[in-house]
């Protein structure tokens, strides 16, 4: 499968509410633009997707990762947009079957779902990535997104997969729930 363009999107929040943070926030999305080889027909078996998810999320996570620079991912999160000679079942197949287990190594652990979020459209088309704690699904300081939008992608034939990480939680979080401090992590909920 052909890559056409890689993304990498670092941002860096340092105040937020009129208030310093304490460390910087780094939320952090890798993406790649990628020839859908499915547009404009309907094929039965995906598996060339599914097998090159795997490929994406070890590229993707690694990059995305690095980007932090040394600092711990701490939430993670998945997304695609399909173009639209595309269908999004594969999105699907492109996050879903594989991409999970290389994204978690990448992050040193990820217990929890790796929440995701897909849809159609053309170049310029922006996405939300939603990002939660990646041992425990229910530390809710840490339920989030992050948007990104790659001007002249998707093209008709063409899919964008995403992955973001941060290295923390929402800034000056005071929603009450599971302390990431608290978490068990043994089942990927608390």
């Amino acid at each position: 499968m052909e890559i056409r363009r890689l993304y990498l999107v670092v941002e860096e929040t340092r105040e937020e509410g009129g208030r310093a943070l304490d460390k910087p926030l780094k939320r952090v999305a890798a993406a790649a633009v990628v020839r859908n080889p499915f547009a404009g027909q309907y094929v039965e078996d995906l598996t060339p997707l599914v097998d090159f998810g795997e490929q994406l999320g070890k590229l993707l996570g690694e990059r995305a990762v690095a980007a932090l620079d040394g600092d711990a991912p701490e939430s993670f999160g998945k997304a695609a947009i399909v173009g639209m000679d595309g269908e999004r079942e594969h999105a699907a197949a492109l996050l879903h079957p594989k991409l999970g287990a290389p994204l978690r190594a990448a992050v040193s652990g990820g217990k929890a779902i790796i929440p995701s979020a897909k849809k159609m459209g053309g170049p310029g088309t922006s996405i939300d990535i939603p990002l939660h704690f990646k041992d425990a699904m229910f530390v809710r300081s840490h339920f989030d997104a992050m948007e990104l939008r790659i001007p002249d992608a998707p093209r008709a034939d063409e899919i964008v997969v995403a992955v973001a990480v941060t290295n923390g939680g929402r800034p000056h979080a005071r929603v009450g729930g599971l302390q990431k401090e608290e978490v068990k992590g043994e089942d990927g909920l608390r």
